[in-house]
Formats: C-alpha cells, structure tokens, sequence
C-alpha cells in the first residue's frame, strides 16, 4: 500500500511539469530519493510555515503539500530557469510561492527552514555564513533539517563529489564551487540546538547525511 501511494505522489507530482524528460526525472526523483519522507516526518507537525532554501524546481514543496502538510510554504533558489519552471508548476496549489534568491542572503524570518543538497556549491566561509543567518532566522520553538554530502574519507564521498561534478558541468547545478562541509562544520553553527544526524544514504552510493536542530521547547530530534 505504501508503495503504491508512492507511486501515485510520484504520478502527479511529475504531471505538473510539461517538460517531458523533467518528468521522467521527478518520477524516478520522488520515488527514489529518501530526502522527502525524511523531511515530511520531520516538519509535518510544525505550525510556522516553511523555507525552502535552494528549492529547485518545487519538488519539496509539492510533495509536503500531497501528504496534508498545509503550512504556507516559500521555495528559493538562485536559478531563474527552476524558480519560473516551479511557478508554472504551483498552480495547482494554493499557499506556494517562489522567489529568486541567494542562499547567502538575509533569510525571512518565522520560519521553520529545509536546506536540501546545496552546501557543498558554496566556499567554506560562505557556508558558514548560509548556516548562521538559518540558525537565527529559524523560528522560535522551529526546526531545521539539512540534507548535505558530508566530507569524509569513505568511498560514498567520492561517489557523490563525482556525481556532483558533472551536474555542474552540464549546467543543471549553477554552482561556484564544489566544496563539501564536515559533518562537525555544520553541527557547530548551531550552538545552543538540540542535535540529530543520521546517514541518508537509502539506496543509493552517496554520502548523505540528515541533520536535524531544534531549539527551546521543540521537540528532539529523533
């Protein structure tokens, strides 16, 4: 049963795309990477709405709205192609919105806030300085949860620097650098939070990992 209501979030979800190799990819995207559930069981409870922070093409946002999350939920991300390509998909959904933006940037405040696959295109002060506005602007009682590639000496990492350099050579990465974090670099700029990582690995070879902050009276991570 579960499989098969995968099936069908993976089907609409790629039927809001009108591209048809974008939706292949979201198809295979949705039912294969672990990061959505990961996410949905994590923020699903929160009532501050949610930042979506190098939202791409609006997967996330759309997948949290299939299964009852109805926070009002704002995606950005630096390329103008995905923000445009995400808007023209949002119109089935009402609360949705999207905006160019630099992760580098000032964030709005008030919001629990999702960070999926970009430290890594960042320099390493860049990264921490991406990490210290999400840990002041993240709302009170909130949560953060970041997917990231972690440096290390384990084979998944060369795996995933490798895959990740030809996404940034065809393009479909507009990224600086490729610049991955260690774990200890993303845990210590939330000094003050309570702390969870766990390897994200599913079925694939690469070397994710889910860290989850909460702070105040929220919830633990599990």
């Amino acid at each position: 049963m579960a499989s098969a209501r995968a099936a069908d979030v993976a089907s609409t979800l790629a039927s809001l795309y009108d591209i048809r190799s974008l939706r292949t990819y979201v198809r295979w995207k949705v039912r294969s990477d672990p990061a959505y559930a990961a996410v949905l069981a994590r923020v699903r409870d929160y009532a501050q709405p949610l930042l979506d922070l190098g939202c791409g093409v609006g997967l996330l946002p759309f997948y949290l709205r299939e299964h009852g999350v109805g926070v009002p939920i704002l995606g950005i991300d630096f390329d103008d192609r995905k923000i445009d390509v995400a808007r023209k998909a949002a119109q089935r959904y009402r609360g949705i919105d999207f905006i160019r933006g630099d992760a580098r940037d000032a964030l709005p405040e008030g919001h629990n806030i999702v960070i999926l696959d970009i430290l890594q295109y960042f320099p390493t002060a860049d990264q921490k300085r991406i990490l210290t506005q999400v840990a002041k602007a993240v709302a009170p009682e909130g949560i953060v949860v970041i997917r990231s590639g972690v440096r290390d000496a384990s084979w998944r990492f060369r795996i995933t620097r490798a895959v990740d350099a030809f996404g940034r050579a065809i393009r479909w990465m507009r990224a600086e650098s490729l610049n991955y974090p260690a774990r200890e670099e993303i845990v210590g700029a939330f000094d003050g939070f309570h702390a969870g990582v766990t390897p994200l690995w599913g079925g694939s070879p690469f070397n994710n990992y889910l860290f989850v902050f909460t702070r105040g009276a929220a919830r633990r991570p599990e």
